[in-house]
């Protein structure tokens, strides 16, 4: 499948700014399964100082905007080609030791209701657990927008029963890594089946298995990723593959808007 995407972010400031520094990861991830056919960054307002790829080998955008800046915005957009895999990405390939995706961050540590709902958990091999996982997580936290933010924890996020696709993540990042698996973040674009615009990106898990590499798993639609995904970026926790990070100077306040198209070609 051939999927077509465009992803807008502006800013407006409501005077005029000092001096700012973004870090954006839009760029799909080129794989085996997933070609990036075209891809190009557009700015308004600003300027592409560099891009280089981190230690999780995402492609990251490294964008200033200077004094008296009060638009910023940002386009990207491009084609990708995907091929079914059945939600299996394959090999770890580094830089980063896949020891590290076991490590504990403050979105998944671990609490009383992730330890318990891990002891739910049967199968007689590691992929059936994981999907009973996947099932168990879906059936206690109800998608519900404006219930969470993107500093909340997975174990609240449990407790509370309530959250979006990435508070699915992290509690399902949060169990894998209590059941002694490397799991990690992902953020990327999804086809919708009833439209083409949409106001956030998605994101899911993926977890590590023997003899398969890393394997996705999305608790909001309770699949693994089709040809209808797309990977953008990963990391231990949303901090790492956020699309947009960064500071800036002055004390003026700001209005985000997102916009983002993805469509069959």
């Amino acid at each position: 499948m051939r999927l077509r995407i465009r992803h807008t972010t502006q800013y407006r400031f409501d005077s005029p700014e000092t001096y700012g520094l973004q870090q954006v990861r839009k760029t799909p991830k080129p794989g085996a399964a997933q070609s990036v056919l075209s891809w190009s960054t557009r700015i308004e307002g600003g300027v592409k100082e560099l891009s280089y790829e981190d230690h999780h080998r995402n492609t990251v955008e490294l964008i200033s905007f200077e004094k008296g800046t009060e638009t910023l915005l940002v386009t990207s957009e491009g084609e990708v080609e995907l091929s079914e895999t059945h939600g299996v990405v394959g090999p770890h390939p580094g830089p980063a030791p896949l020891w590290l995706y076991r490590r504990v961050t403050p979105r998944t540590k671990p609490g009383p209701a992730i330890r318990a709902l891990v002891r739910e958990v049967t199968g007689d091999t590691p992929l059936e657990r994981l999907h009973m996982l996947m099932k168990l997580i879906g059936e206690r936290v109800d998608y519900q927008l404006g219930a969470t933010d993107s500093a909340s924890e997975a174990e609240r996020v449990l407790t509370e029963g309530k959250g979006v696709c990435q508070d699915h993540a992290h509690v399902y990042i949060a169990c894998a890594r209590e059941m002694g698996l490397p799991a990690r973040y992902v953020s990327g674009y999804l086809l919708m089946d009833d439209r083409v615009e949409q106001e956030a990106m998605h994101a899911w898990a993926e977890t590590h298995v023997d003899g398969l590499g890393w394997v996705g798993f999305d608790v909001s639609n309770c699949i693994s990723p089709d040809t209808r995904y797309v990977r953008v970026a990963t990391g231990l926790d949303y901090a790492d593959a956020a699309p947009v990070t960064g500071t800036r100077t002055g004390q003026a306040g700001e209005a985000m808007n997102v916009a983002i198209e993805v469509a069959q070609q």
